[in-house]
């Protein structure tokens, strides 16, 4: 579902410095103002700002590599916990996931999908695609009901729970929509309202404003 995604941070070169020479993913293009990272099927782009901005996102790694990729990147950077576990399973999604910041706080989680093989040693192919992407807002109704009317299906239900996590999305990739103040897991940051970019494979792109004003534009228009 995720071509492209752009986010914000002040901290840019820190950032490349972390992608580029701690978790070892190409940089496929960098301007003074930006650079992008290649995941799997995803691209993931920085661009500068003065706003100390960050994130939640999630990466999906092969199920069967999940201890083996939670290990190496554990020698690199520690851990986040929660409850003193480093990892948990997610029952609904049959799915592991652990989680880590990087230098700008972005809260990411790699997701070992059970139901997902990769043979041979970890590598940057083990890096799959972009898995889940916050969309953080105060108007949880209208963006969800946006979102869906795109086409874009809420998991397992029709109506925004505005007071809490909403997965819109399909197989294993998500929008997590989630209002302001949210605790994240495994992390003690909480959700805020940061401006974002979001490029669909089908086309859609969608656009999240300071405000957390969403709007919704197609390439094939």
């Amino acid at each position: 579902m995720f071509k492209t995604i752009t986010l914000y941070t002040n901290k840019l070169k820190q950032l490349q410095r972390f992608y580029m020479n701690i978790l070892e993913l190409p940089v496929i293009n960098q301007t003074e103002q930006s650079f992008t990272i290649k995941i799997g099927t995803s691209e993931l782009m920085f661009k500068e700002s003065t706003t100390n901005a960050f994130y939640h996102f999630a990466i999906n790694i092969p199920g069967n590599q999940f201890s083996l990729i939670k290990s190496w990147v554990n020698n690199k950077i520690p851990l986040n916990r929660e409850g003193g576990q480093t990892e948990v399973y997610f029952r609904n999604f049959d799915a592991d996931s652990f989680y880590f910041e990087d230098p700008a706080n972005n809260v990411i989680e790699l997701v070992g999908r059970r139901s997902r093989d990769l043979f041979g040693a970890p590598s940057t192919e083990s890096f799959l695609n972009i898995s889940e992407v916050s969309l953080t807002t105060y108007d949880m109704t209208r963006v969800g009901e946006m979102l869906q009317d795109s086409g874009i299906p809420l998991w397992r239900s029709t109506e925004v729970n505005p007071h809490a996590l909403n997965f819109l999305g399909r197989d294993d990739t998500f929008i997590v929509l989630v209002p302001p103040g949210r605790k994240w897991f495994f992390s003690k940051q909480v959700s805020e309202i940061h401006p974002l970019e979001i490029g669909l494979a089908d086309g859609k792109c969608l656009s999240l404003d300071g405000e957390g004003h969403l709007t919704i534009t197609s390439s094939n228009n």
